[in-house]
């Protein structure tokens, strides 16, 4: 018998969400409490489900932990997951994205990190190594701290290529074809309002990016205000944001098979950041942004929480199931691409970060 299991990053720990069904839940304990889990990634490659974990705490600072046994259990290096090299005099911050690679490169896990920075193991996640690549590159001394900090978020490797995808607040998106080896802009068409010149080459507050399951070089983005979707591999971008109430948000989600779906979460900006008229909808688009539906069925009619970058997911299932959780410590599920939602978890600390697997057993 299998069941999907939803991993909760908060504030001030780690849950664990399991369920046969996607419809009843049951929460566990929690992990790491009073530690906040900014970024978790489940790893199914090499047979087995690797639980990774981007753990902070205020005592002993941030790291990486793993578990083979879906947290019954944790590891950690014993001088640490990711260090600065000592010529960079920097430590590091927080550990905002840890994405694993394909299928075909199986021991390869990225990490998204703040300082902003990039990196790379090939050992499953117990190890990283600083991309010089991104660390070095001239535009870094440029970048600066969104709202939120100086982050890389996003981290997407190619399915089909060696070119891999990387968004950082307040950067923009950057491109590597080579594996990591250099990192090029690609921002053409995505607005940066609060800059003196709104179209610089980077500088752009981005959100989250995420992929098309059917055509690698589309991509959608979740920008400080405006949504966009690119064609050419963030070439060019252009404005998908007719139809929805808000172009500002965190969230941008792409479906595991059908190309042109996507989910976003619109949320009121600059002051507020908290859904329109207090009521929140997901929104989906099944034909890459053209028009948009709202999706609230089971939702609250009332919900002033935002809900963050990190903080939602789609699992492989058929239909897709859709997760989300707020700054409230709510955490919904749809089994159904969002056309109704329950909810999975109530009254945890503010959700960082959300993800999905499915396991037999």
């Amino acid at each position: 018998m299998s069941s999907t299991i939803l991993a909760i990053g908060t504030k001030k720990g780690l849950w664990f969400a399991t369920s046969s069904d996607r419809k009843s839940w049951e929460v566990s304990q929690p992990h790491f409490l009073n530690e906040e889990v900014a970024s978790v990634e489940f790893d199914t490659r090499n047979e087995r489900v690797r639980v990774l974990a981007g753990i902070r705490s205020e005592h002993w600072g941030p790291t990486v932990l793993h578990s083979d046994d879906l947290g019954a259990s944790w590891s950690e290096p014993d001088k640490g997951a990711i260090l600065f090299p000592e010529d960079t005099g920097e430590a590091l911050g927080r550990v905002w994205q840890l994405k694993a690679d394909t299928q075909d490169r199986p021991g390869v896990v990225w990490a998204g990190c703040e300082p902003i920075s990039v990196w790379k193991s090939t050992d499953g996640g117990e190890h990283f190594e600083l991309n010089r690549g991104l660390w070095d590159h001239p535009h870094r001394k440029d970048w600066g701290p969104g709202y939120g900090g100086a982050a890389a978020h996003t981290v997407l490797p190619s399915p089909v290529d060696d070119s891999v995808h990387v968004a950082i607040s307040a950067g923009g998106v950057y491109r590597s074809t080579d594996g990591g080896e250099s990192w090029e802009a690609r921002n053409k068409g995505i607005s940066a309002y609060f800059m003196p010149d709104p179209n610089p080459e980077f500088g752009q507050c981005v959100h989250k990016v995420a992929r098309d399951p059917e055509t690698p070089t589309t991509l959608f983005a979740q920008n400080h205000h405006g949504v966009y979707r690119t064609d050419d591999a963030g070439d060019n971008w252009q404005s998908i944001a007719d139809g929805l109430p808000a172009d500002f948000g965190f969230v941008m989600l792409t479906h595991p098979r059908r190309g042109g779906t996507a989910w976003v979460i619109p949320l009121k900006a600059d002051g507020e950041r908290v859904p329109p008229g207090g009521r929140l909808a997901v929104h989906r688009t099944r034909d890459g942004g053209s028009t948009w539906s709202a999706l609230e069925s089971g939702l609250p009619p009332v919900e002033f929480n935002a809900i963050l970058r990190d903080a939602a997911c789609v699992d492989d299932d058929d239909p897709a199931g859709v997760y989300f959780g707020t700054r409230g410590g709510s955490v919904y599920a749809s089994a159904d691409e969002g056309d109704s939602f329950i909810e999975a978890a109530s009254n945890l600390p503010d959700v960082l970060c959300v993800r999905v697997v499915r396991v037999e057993g």
